[in-house]
């Protein structure tokens, strides 16, 4: 029955937010395809001047991968973290999570390939994958697209976050699986 309701809600969710804001806009006589092709247009330069971070991002991750320095990271600290039960093939996970969804997902997906779904190592990654945050893309488009060029503590507190979020997965992988 509960399963049942929440599948109506999830199904509905969205059309009736959408119907609720165009019915707001008409009862207060908004402009509204006026008002919708402005922020159209907003989007585009926002898109336009996040590029340049994009590109920066998406070639630091492609250095990082080419260069090896990732696999050295994990070389280095694989004696560790074993004593902690983490795999050495999840070390790219906790190093490319910060920078990229997408660079992370794409580790994540050779992980699986190579160890198969069941093993520990997949669990574990797919785990760190959803319980941290692209920091550092985050920081750049995100901050680059309004004009905040000082990041102040916002850098810091991402990546104990980011930290955090990696303990944590280990902590819980530890205890289910």
């Amino acid at each position: 029955m509960f399963h049942n309701i929440m599948q109506i809600i999830s199904l509905w969710a969205l059309p009736a937010i959408l119907i609720l804001i165009l019915t707001m806009g008409l009862a207060k006589k908004v402009p509204l395809y006026e008002t919708f092709t402005d922020g159209a247009k907003d989007g585009f330069k926002v898109a336009v001047n996040i590029i340049p971070y994009l590109v920066a991002i998406i070639v630091a991750i492609s250095m990082f991968r080419a260069s090896g320095i990732i696999d050295l990271v994990g070389q280095v600290f694989a004696p560790i973290l074993s004593k902690f039960n983490v795999p050495a093939d999840t070390i790219p996970i906790m190093i490319v999570r910060s920078l990229s969804g997408s660079a992370a997902l794409g580790v994540f997906s050779d992980i699986a390939n190579n160890l198969g779904p069941d093993s520990y190592a997949t669990k574990l990654s797919a785990v760190m994958v959803g319980s941290s945050e692209t920091t550092f893309y985050v920081l750049a488009v995100y901050f680059g697209a309004v004009g905040i060029s000082k990041l102040r503590y916002a850098l810091l507190v991402g990546i104990l976050a980011d930290f955090i979020g990696i303990v944590a997965a280990i902590s819980v992988c530890n205890l289910v699986f």
